[in-house]
């Protein structure tokens, strides 16, 4: 199953993004043997400000047919690493073949697209800045095919 980060907003040159670069990429390398990668990161940004609905619209483009939608949200589930990582095997499991995962503007994502996600995660009743929920959502996501490969990083 491949993955696919949509966010709203342009991730800079830095510590955000060479941490996200290294998570991704120890996913890739672990990820294949379990059917899970590659991860594609796709960046929409709404130049003329029409907030959310506009970029509902950007981020819909994003989302290829059939695919599966997991919406970042404070009022997603709360899911411990483990239950993250049965999720992610379940959905490939199902024969998903890709899993979008969608990280919304300042004003977060417009009701009517998070309402057809197939599921939203809470990454805690805090709010984020976008550029370290992109690092948190990465680590989770290297972390799950830890976990699925019965690797000693997650030790739970």
């Amino acid at each position: 199953m491949r993955l696919k980060i949509c966010a709203v907003g342009r991730l800079r040159a830095g510590p955000e993004a060479e941490l996200i670069g290294d998570y991704l990429k120890r996913f890739e390398r672990s990820g294949r043997a379990l059917g899970l990668g590659p991860v594609e990161v796709a960046e929409v940004e709404d130049r003329k400000g029409g907030g959310m609905a506009a970029e509902a619209r950007l981020l819909e483009r994003q989302v290829p047919a059939g695919a599966a939608i997991c919406t970042l949200d404070e009022r997603g589930a709360r899911m411990s690493s483990p239950e993250f990582a049965e999720k992610l095997a379940a959905l490939r499991d199902q024969g998903r073949a890709e899993l979008v995962f969608v990280i919304g503007g300042a004003d977060g994502i417009d009701p009517d697209f998070r309402g057809r996600a197939d599921f939203s995660l809470s990454l805690g009743r805090m709010v984020w800045p976008h550029m370290l929920a992109r690092v948190m959502l990465s680590e989770q996501i290297y972390r799950a095919v830890t976990i699925l490969a019965g690797s000693p990083y997650h030790r739970a």
